[in-house]
């Protein structure tokens, strides 16, 4: 099954939100970087958040980058997101050890720290991109996205993410949703939907439960009542090329390069979001030499 996010408002207009279906996805990043559970938990929870704010702020050709670095032994997590959600992402240190709040259930807080902050980066196209920090709270990721709304964007705002790994370390199931008040949304439409996330319970549960975004977007709304306005099919998507990797080679100098090409030996460069390897030969540096 194709990973998929949807986008709705409440009936009353009060709630804007997205739910997605992110586990194909968190199992090719788990594939391409051969996480152990605990780093394919931290990771995926990234994805799965930046797709859903990629996905929100709709700038075409724009970018939304989300990196959390809190201290932990997984180091830096950093995710990009294109405007229709599709996502790549990397992490420092992706074989941490296993670490449980209890059996079964991974403890992602103490892999990413809290020592540290969550950083968002919108490029909207425009001269300088948007930058916001904010302290991490838990290091559990869907707390500390929903601190970075309200503390940078002042938005209101509910974020669930859930990874689960299976007992072989294979990722089962994988996704999340975000919500959002609108300005003038009453007391009695927050009380209402903090029940409905209450009564909904854990993403991985629901999902686990064979529960679609939609459906899961309807438990946590109850009552209030669901519109769906636009579904999207996202994936793990890479847009790294060869034409990008000789810019970046260049970029290192004239110096750097002139001691590659002396070696005379092969030189590969591996993508860091994705498994592919460009091979430069000696003659290939000293093509680029040329256009340094």
């Amino acid at each position: 099954m194709k990973d998929y996010l949807v986008r709705g408002m409440s009936m009353d207009g009060f709630v804007k939100m997205v739910a997605i279906r992110s586990t194909e996805i968190v199992r090719r990043a788990a594939e391409i970087h051969n996480t152990t559970p605990n780093a394919t938990a931290a990771l995926g929870r990234c994805l799965t958040a930046a797709s859903m704010m990629g996905n929100m702020q709709k700038v075409e050709n724009g970018s939304m980058t989300l990196q959390i670095r809190g201290g932990g032994p997984i180091g830096t997590i950093t995710v990009v997101s294109d405007p229709e959600g599709n996502v790549r992402g990397c992490v420092t240190e992706p074989h941490v050890p296993l670490v449980e709040k209890f059996p079964g259930k991974l403890d992602v807080g103490a892999t990413v720290g809290t020592d540290g902050t969550l950083t968002v980066i919108r490029d909207l196209q425009m001269k300088e991109p948007y930058i916001g920090s904010v302290q991490l709270i838990s290091g559990e990721i869907g707390d500390d996205v929903t601190a970075y709304f309200v503390q940078s964007e002042q938005t209101p705002t509910a974020c669930a993410l859930g990874v689960l790994v299976d007992r072989d370390q294979s990722v089962k199931v994988a996704g999340g949703y975000l919500l959002q008040l609108l300005p003038g949304a009453p007391d009695d439409v927050i009380d209402r939907l903090e029940a409905g996330i209450q009564r909904a319970g854990a993403v991985t549960k629901m999902l686990e439960a064979g529960l679609t975004p939609e459906d899961i977007l309807g438990q946590v709304c109850g009552d209030l009542g669901v519109v769906f306005m636009e579904t999207t099919e996202v994936s793990y998507k890479c847009y790294c090329s060869r034409e990008r990797v000789e810019s970046a080679l260049i970029s290192l100098g004239k110096q750097e390069l002139t001691e590659i090409a002396e070696e005379g030996k092969p030189f590969p460069v591996e993508c860091q979001f994705c498994d592919t390897v460009y091979e430069f030969t000696p003659e290939d540096i000293q093509k680029l030499l040329k256009n340094a």
